[in-house]
């Protein structure tokens, strides 16, 4: 993909939940909620300062990160669906435990 997100925005993919609960329910698409987990696919150059310096963005490609239900813009790249939305629209970052 030939893409790159301008200044402090990102580029995240969705992931997916569960299709079934814990107990064993299977969750129907109609009443799924949308993700607010994703993989941040590619980052902006980052902000500038007051004295025009530049800030970069603390995500980086691979992060797992949480995000508002209603957060970015939806859009198709290559066929798949993506999310564009700016780094102060992320919430945090989901650390990975080594296994």
């Amino acid at each position: 993909m030939n893409f790159r997100p301008l200044h402090d925005r990102v580029l995240v993919k969705r992931i997916e939940t569960e299709e079934k609960t814990t107990g064993g329910i299977i969750i129907p698409d109609t009443a799924k909620e949308k993700p607010v987990e994703g993989e941040v696919v590619a980052v902006g150059s980052g902000t500038r300062n007051e004295t025009g310096s530049l800030v970069p963005l603390d995500v980086k490609p691979g992060d797992r990160v949480l995000f508002g239900k209603w957060s970015g813009t939806e859009v198709k790249l290559s066929g798949q669906d993506y999310l564009i939305m700016k780094e102060s629209d992320i919430m945090g970052i989901l650390n990975q435990k080594a296994a």
